[in-house]
């Protein structure tokens, strides 16, 4: 099951961010008091920042941001796929495929133009799904200057 991240699921998005965070799937881990300001930033407004929480069996065992952008390249608001993270037991029953369908169904009823996520290149089980669900690779080459020092 898939539905909206809530107050009540702090502690465990904090977790769940955590461990994503410290998992291969990611270049670097951040300082905790990022993970904070992105619940906080999902509590505040759907402004720029969206959650999901991915459940199994009653059971939460992951998670999916969303952000959002505008670009004339695309044509309109686009909806960024910043995290997806399901615990290893839970993979490969479905999860990452329902969170699609779910965040594809929310940027067509919202007029978003395009659909972006990054993945890592050893990613290879990531890669595939999302080249079964229709994702194509950019020749983009993404760089980044921060503004704001890490904790």
């Amino acid at each position: 099951m898939i539905r909206k991240i809530k107050k009540e699921d702090r502690e465990m998005f904090l977790k769940l961010s955590e461990e994503f965070y410290a998992s291969p799937a990611v270049l670097h881990p951040v300082p905790k008091s990022f993970h904070e300001r992105a619940f906080e930033e999902m509590m505040r407004s759907a402004e720029y920042a969206g959650g999901y929480i991915l459940e199994s069996e009653g059971e939460v065992v992951g998670f999916g941001l969303t952000a959002q952008t505008y670009s004339r390249e695309a044509g309109g608001k686009v909806l960024w796929l910043e995290e997806l993270y399901i615990r290893e037991k839970y993979r490969s029953r479905g999860l990452g495929r329902e969170f699609f369908a779910e965040v594809e169904r929310y940027a067509k009823d919202n007029g978003f133009a395009r659909i972006r996520l990054e993945v890592e290149e050893e990613n290879v089980r990531a890669r595939a799904l999302y080249e079964r669900l229709g994702y194509l690779p950019l020749e983009y080459r993404q760089m980044v200057k921060q503004l704001r020092e890490t904790e």
